[in-house]
């Protein structure tokens, strides 16, 4: 029986692979900040009594190592972790008030992510040498990560900067046994992206991606895109010299900035 551990459960993302997970028949350890959405979640799950839910913000690393101390206490060990926990919102560098903002995504995307894996390493480096092949460290990556986009440059950097630290923890990881995988979404329907006034080409439903992102964790590949579509569209973006793309994205629709105090 797989012990999950994942982080921005309440909704989105996060709640679709807590589903996948639990109708796999998994122990859950979830973290997020709205403690009634967890409980809610946790209600509907097969074998509610057995997982467990922790209110706290990633950012609060403190939290975060508590929680995780916690749930590998009461559960003995963890096979999967996923640093789910993310925010976008439109920024604009020009606006001086965005700094923050800049500030709050980079802690809440990718600060968060390494403070999520910090106090699991360990214990699943030990659970790899006494055999146990199934252990995984998971970034939630995106597609935004790939290439820069205009009025995104919060959320495309962070994002770049988890596909690239998961590729350097992968290496690091490698000689132990734990296996990290990186899943870089494009668009899911979700509470994040249902606000993005553009076209959103392959939406993919959040329960299809979570079976497929569960499959990718069980497989332990390195990197993989959901929807495949879009892996092929990022490989297309990423070979398209800075020129054209500048050409191409220059104009394309931005997120919409929230309004600012």
């Amino acid at each position: 029986m797989k012990r999950v551990f994942i982080t921005g459960a309440s909704s989105g993302l996060g709640a679709a692979l807590a589903r996948e997970y639990a109708r796999q028949g998994a122990i859950l350890g979830l973290a997020a900040r709205r403690g009634e959405a967890l409980d809610a979640l946790i209600a509907g799950l097969p074998n509610a009594q057995r997982h467990h839910r922790y209110a706290l913000d990633v950012t609060d690393h403190a939290a975060l190592a508590e929680a995780a101390a916690d749930f590998l206490r009461r559960e003995g060990g963890v096979e999967v972790v996923i640093a789910n926990a993310g925010i976008s919102v439109g920024t604009l560098t020009a606006h001086a008030e965005d700094l923050p903002v800049f500030e709050r995504v980079f802690a809440t995307n990718v600060a968060a992510t390494v403070a999520t894996f910090t106090p699991f390493i360990a214990a699943m480096q030990r659970q790899a040498a006494a055999g146990n092949r199934d252990c995984r460290l998971v970034g939630i990556g995106s597609v935004a990560g790939i290439r820069g986009l205009p009025g995104a440059g919060a959320y495309s950097a962070s994002k770049a900067a988890v596909i690239a630290y998961c590729e350097s923890l992968r290496l690091e990881c490698r000689a132990s046994g734990v296996k990290v995988v990186t899943i870089a979404p494009g668009y899911i329907d979700t509470p994040m992206t249902r606000g993005n006034p553009y076209p959103m080409p392959f939406l993919m439903a959040p329960e299809k991606f979570a079976a497929r992102a569960v499959a990718a964790i069980d497989a332990g590949v390195g990197y993989r895109v959901i929807p495949w579509q879009m892996g092929v569209v990022a490989k297309l973006l990423r070979l398209l010299p800075n020129a054209l793309y500048d050409l191409l994205f220059a104009r394309a629709p931005h997120k919409p900035r929230q309004k600012r105090p």
